[in-house]
């Protein structure tokens, strides 16, 4: 699961957490990643060949242990879908996912979400963008580390189609009120639809373990759907 070298970069907006791989994750990661994952490499990936056809291509990013990724695949059989992330756990998981319901249109890359984005991808090349519950990094000194800034905006919107959706999710009010502010200093997405909600109306996605875990903690859910200008 190498590929390209590291390189120098910036300030990280994930912690590598120590996690322990189970024997089966472990025999996913040894005999199913040949099949469904891809090398980390700085060059960009010719997805019809990747997937054999031409079809709407949809990035989830840090997929966590890919249950709603793999529901997602399922459900949306003429789209394919790449996940990327950085903890084998939940890599190795998803991997038994997607053995389980024999699907196809799903492929997973273990790396930094943004030099995935930055390298692996064509501009213009996505459909949609998935960013469900991300580190909200809540203490104020690694407000810096929180993954949806303007440079994100960005990338993102140079990797979308035109009329390409960005889809966020996050049960932090304090990363709420951030996203909101860095989306209304943006011109490259319009807000089609923001809602908040209890954890009973998330917005055109499954239901994840991170929001189980917030809502059990008495928080509140934000969705947002954002449309590239």
């Amino acid at each position: 699961m190498d590929g390209a070298p590291e390189r120098k970069r910036g300030i990280r907006s994930f912690v590598l957490r120590a996690g322990r791989t189970t024997a089966a994750q472990q025999r996913a990661l040894e005999e199913l990643w040949p099949v469904f994952g891809l090398p980390r490499e700085p060059l960009p990936l010719d997805l019809p060949a990747l997937f054999g056809r031409q079809a709407p291509v949809v990035l989830e990013i840090g997929f966590g242990n890919g249950d709603t990724l793999v529901q997602q695949a399922v459900l949306n059989p003429d789209s394919d879908y790449i996940g990327v992330e950085v903890h084998r756990p939940g890599i190795g998981h998803c991997l038994l996912g997607i053995e389980r319901a024999g699907i196809r249109n799903l492929r997973i890359i273990e790396h930094d979400a943004l030099d995935v984005l930055r390298y692996q991808f064509r501009e213009g090349s996505l459909s949609r963008i998935n960013l469900y519950f991300p580190d909200p990094w809540p203490k104020k000194r690694h407000h810096k580390r929180r993954i949806v800034q303007p440079a994100f905006l960005e990338l993102a919107a140079s990797r979308l189609i035109a009329g390409g959706l960005l889809m966020i999710a996050t049960d932090w009010a304090g990363y709420a009120e951030h996203i909101d502010e860095v989306l209304a200093a943006s011109e490259l997405f319009r807000v089609a639809e923001r809602r908040e909600h209890a954890g009973d109306a998330p917005l055109d996605r499954p239901t994840t373990r991170f929001e189980k875990r917030g809502l059990g903690r008495g928080h509140r859910i934000w969705d947002w759907r954002l449309v590239r200008i």
